[in-house]
C-alpha cells in the first residue's frame, strides 16, 4: 500500500494556491505544452522528501501506478522513487525499471519529469533507443533523448550528445531546441574547444534559442561574436 501512502503524504502536503501558480508555469492552458495536467501545489523539496521516506518500500508496480497518475507531483514523485531504486539497484532491477520507464514514457509528460528522470535512468541505455527516441513526433521523447546524454557528458564522453544534438539542430520545438543548447553548454564547460568546433559550421543554422543557450557561459565578447554571425 506504498503508493496510497505516497498519495496521503502528497494530499497533505497540497497547496492549491501554489498549484494555481504552477498550473499557470506549466503552461496547461489550451494549446500549451502543458495541456491538461493537473497540480497539488508541491513545492519538489518535499516531493523528494516524500520519496526518499517511501522508495525502499515502494514496489515497482506501485510505481507505475503513480507514474501513471493524472496529477503531476505523483507522477514525479514516481520519477524520484524510481531513481532512488535505480541508484541502489542491481542489473536486473535496473533492467526492469529502464523498460517501466520507457513503457510508460508518455507520462513523463512535462519538461521538469524528463530532466529529473532521463539522465539518471537512461544513461547507459542502447544508443539505438535514444535515436529512436530523437525521431519521435513528441517533443517530450525528443527532450529525454538529449537529456539522457547528459549522464554521459557528466562522465566525460561528449559524442552522444554532439551526434543527437546535429541531428536535432532545426527542432521547431523551444523546449528541445533549449535541451540541446543546455547539453551544448555543458560539453562547452568540459571542453570549450570541442563545443566550438562543433558550433563552428552549424552556429549560424541553429535556432537562437538553441545557440543562447550554448554559448551561455562564454565570456562576453564571444557570445556577441555567436550572436552577430561573426565566428
Amino acid at each position: 500500500m506504498t503508493a496510497a501512502a505516497i498519495r496521503a503524504d502528497l494530499a497533505v502536503a497540497a497547496d492549491p494556491e501554489r498549484a494555481a501558480g504552477m498550473a499557470r508555469y506549466f503552461q496547461v492552458r489550451p494549446g500549451g505544452y502543458g495541456e491538461g495536467d493537473r497540480f497539488l501545489g508541491i513545492a519538489v523539496p518535499e516531493l523528494r522528501r516524500i520519496a526518499r521516506r517511501h522508495a525502499a518500500a515502494t514496489s515497482l508496480a506501485e510505481a507505475e501506478d503513480l507514474l501513471t497518475s493524472p496529477l503531476h507531483e505523483e507522477r514525479l514523485a514516481a520519477l524520484f522513487v524510481l531513481v532512488r531504486r535505480f541508484e541502489a539497484a542491481g542489473d536486473d532491477e535496473r533492467a526492469r525499471i529502464v523498460e517501466l520507464y520507457l513503457r510508460c514514457r508518455a507520462h513523463v509528460s512535462n519538461w521538469d519529469l524528463v530532466d529529473a528522470s532521463a539522465p539518471c535512468l537512461l544513461g547507459d541505455v542502447d544508443p539505438a533507443v535514444l535515436d529512436q527516441l530523437a525521431g519521435s513526433a513528441s517533443v517530450w521523447d525528443r527532450r529525454i533523448a538529449v537529456m539522457a546524454t547528459f549522464a554521459a557528458v557528466r562522465a566525460g564522453r561528449f559524442e552522444p550528445t554532439l551526434r543527437l544534438a546535429d541531428r536535432l539542430l532545426a527542432d521547431p520545438h523551444d523546449l528541445v531546441q533549449k535541451a540541446v543548447g543546455w547539453m551544448l553548454r555543458e560539453v562547452g564547460n568540459r571542453d570549450r574547444a570541442l563545443a566550438e568546433e562543433f558550433l563552428g559550421p552549424r552556429y549560424r543554422r541553429m535556432p537562437r534559442t538553441m545557440l543562447r543557450y550554448a554559448i551561455e557561459r562564454y565570456p562576453s565578447d564571444r557570445r556577441r561574436a555567436y550572436l552577430a554571425g561573426d565566428v
